[in-house]
């Protein structure tokens, strides 16, 4: 007979497992962001919000709710970087081994470093993801391709995984289900996805508003290439894992600081 303790942990590793499919999405896309409007006739001259239904947040919602904290919080970071806030172009770059997801802005010029993120759930090892129920999370260069503030993980960002260079190997390598539904999201527990965390999240998710998904790269890495090469595993990994390898490489490098003694430090 299966202990209770053993039907416990099994369930909980089927919930971690659907984490990221089972993400509430607005199948509208993402929508526009919405300014709620208010009006009113005499005192008192106060404004109490009727609560939303599960559900029925929008992009909006979380930007009236949280925009103005957020943006607080992140022109902080960004002037001590000196980059103006709303920037044009982000990248985050997710090191899987440090457990890390860094934050790069720009507004014409070189990337500056922002700030970093712990990554607090995540699953795998280094390797790209290849298929469905692999546990992986997936290496590459992606875009944010909906946000998603109806996420059983508070709030949630999906990449665009598989993406083209995703589904060509596929097809070269024969596979075909190679899994979807990855999600930058919040919480500290996850399968295949990337959690870091309400706060972190909150502020990544309203930077991502501000400024457009279009305007923001991911990079996902198994470990920094600014500290040791990356370096496929020929014996368990794809024959081009080299060549995503040096792909990747070659979109982190590039992003370093100057210190005051005039050399190069990686963050």
């Amino acid at each position: 007979m299966i202990s209770s303790a053993k039907i416990i942990a099994l369930l909980t590793l089927a919930h971690l497992l659907a984490a990221c499919s089972s993400q509430k999405l607005n199948t509208t896309g993402t929508p526009a962001v919405k300014h709620h409007t208010q009006t009113q006739t005499g005192s008192p001259n106060y404004y109490v919000p009727l609560p939303k239904m599960p559900g029925q947040w929008t992009v909006g919602d979380v930007l009236q709710t949280y925009g103005k904290k957020v943006t607080d919080k992140l022109n902080y970071y960004f002037a001590k970087a000196k980059v103006t806030y709303p920037p044009r172009e982000v990248t985050f770059v997710a090191l899987k081994q440090e457990k890390k997801l860094e934050l790069w802005a720009r507004n014409g010029g070189e990337f500056r470093f922002i700030r970093d993120y712990f990554i607090l759930g995540a699953s795998g090892e280094a390797g790209p993801k290849l298929r469905q129920g692999d546990r992986q999370v997936p290496e590459g260069i992606y875009r944010i391709v909906r946000l998603n503030p109806n996420s059983n993980y508070f709030l949630s960002m999906k990449i665009n995984y598989p993406n083209e260079y995703d589904f060509f190997h596929a097809e070269q390598d024969g596979r075909t289900d190679l899994g979807s539904d990855i999600f930058i999201h919040g919480k500290t527990a996850s399968i295949g996805c990337l959690a870091i965390g309400d706060e972190a999240i909150k502020e990544l998710f309203v930077l991502t508003a501000q400024i457009g998904p279009e305007n923001v790269k991911v990079v996902i890495a198994p470990h920094d290439p600014r500290t040791y090469p990356l370096i496929a595993d020929n014996e368990v990994q794809p024959e081009w894992t080299s060549e995503l390898y040096s792909i990747i490489s070659n979109e982190i490098k590039p992003l370093t600081q100057k210190s005051k003694i005039g050399k190069y430090r990686f963050i």
